[in-house]
């Protein structure tokens, strides 16, 4: 049975590329800092004392950024090429850290994380797309899973550092520790990888070989339907950072150094099992199918909180479900996604799909804040939860539609 095991481990990072390891470090050392985000507000609320609605607001701004920096990351992606979008993007975020951490009132914290979320996701894209020319296309999803583990394994050590900071230096060492990451990050991108111009090797799928090297992803109806759907579920996965670090603190009474804790739980089971369960999974279920069961996962997690008051095993339970979830729906989501691509629009079709994920950043604050302050926690649970549902459902049909039409052809 170990030695199972052991062999499952490492065929599951068998055949990876120098080059896709050396980007997991960049987004390694990027995510370690990662402190402000996860208790942005909880940092609002108590520290600057936001109403919940003001606090939603804040988190929106940074979702409206995010489409934008999405939108403008797939553009440029395609026009100046992944590396030089990677770079100025790490650079421009750390810094703007340091001049978010100077803000005071609500208007100009609300214009500062808009600019700072516009430049950071112009970020996510280019990353995405950068496996493409990193990665050969057997390797494609194992490859995206490898880049999820450095960002886990990152995220598993800042938001549990970030709490005990902010419990005994207070929450500006947080900003300064993120802005340092991300300037770090930059310069190891700059000093160990360099651009590639060659595309990924292998052969196209017949489905590629078929579309124009111009196809818009605004044109590819089954990929709309894909990001609808997967928008529904991030709706819904969000809540994690966001409404969650409050519900925990106001209502079950968790301290920050206890919520950092529950998100580190994600973070250490990401990469402990997400690389050998992607492995398994891809040899016996399609991408689309993964994703929704992934997305099912996501959907009950959030269904266990009304609970969470009662028994204070329940975040445990959550965060468990919520991170097995997580770990079939991102990972085969991107490759499908990918998949899609023609090879000219990579970067487009990567940026449509970030900003299936950002757009949901725009709602699922104010939503969830709005919906918390105005129905109760346990409404806004029970929503969220029935709205993966909705997106499992979607997902389901919308492979059947595609083999229908694959074996009509």
């Amino acid at each position: 049975m170990f030695q199972q095991t052991l062999q499952l481990y490492k065929n599951s990072f068998s055949g990876l590329s120098r080059d896709i390891w050396l980007l997991a470090l960049v987004l390694f050392v990027n995510r370690a800092g990662a402190m402000v985000i996860p208790f942005m507000t909880v940092f609002l609320t108590t520290e600057k004392s936001f109403s919940l609605a003001q606090a939603g607001m804040v988190m929106s701004c940074f979702g409206i950024g995010s489409v934008l920096g999405s939108y403008l990351g797939g553009q440029l992606t395609d026009r100046i090429g992944y590396y030089k979008v990677q770079l100025w993007a790490l650079v421009g975020t750390g810094l703007i850290f340091f001049v978010l951490m100077q803000m005071q009132d609500f208007y100009s914290m609300c214009m500062t994380i808009f600019l700072l979320s516009t430049i950071a996701d112009t970020f996510r894209p280019a990353s995405q797309t950068s496996v493409a020319y990193y990665s050969n296309p057997e390797n494609l999803t194992r490859s995206y899973a490898l880049l999820r583990l450095a960002v886990n394994l990152g995220f598993a050590a800042g938001p549990a550092m970030g709490g005990l900071l902010a419990i005994s230096l207070g929450y500006d060492w947080l900003f300064v520790i993120d802005g340092l990451t991300c300037l770090s990050a930059a310069l190891i991108l700059w000093q160990f990888l360099t651009p590639r111009k060659e595309k990924m090797t292998g052969e196209l799928s017949q489905e590629q070989k078929g579309k124009k090297a111009n196809t818009s992803p605004y044109q590819d109806k089954y990929f709309l339907l894909f990001i609808l759907f997967i928008s529904l579920s991030a709706l819904t996965f969000m809540q994690f950072f966001t409404v969650l670090p409050v519900f925990l603190k106001q209502e079950v009474g968790f301290n920050e150094l206890q919520i950092g804790l529950v998100v580190t739980i994600n973070g250490v089971m990401i990469f402990i099992m997400e690389m050998p369960l992607v492995y398994a999974m891809e040899k016996h279920y399609s991408r689309l199918t993964n994703v929704a069961i992934g997305v099912l996962l996501t959907g009950l997690s959030f269904m266990l909180l009304p609970m969470a008051q009662q028994w204070i095993i329940i975040p445990i339970l959550f965060i468990i479900t919520l991170t097995f979830g997580e770990m079939l729906s991102m990972p085969f989501s991107s490759s499908f996604a990918m998949e899609r691509a023609s090879p000219l629009k990579r970067g487009e079709y990567m940026g449509l799909f970030s900003m299936g994920f950002s757009t949901s950043l725009i709602l699922a604050p104010t939503l969830g804040m709005q919906m918390a302050e105005h129905f109760g926690y346990n409404i806004l649970w029970l929503f969220v939860g029935g709205v993966s549902m909705v997106a499992t459902i979607g997902l389901v049909a919308l492979e059947k539609q595609m083999k229908r039409k694959h074996q009509a052809v």
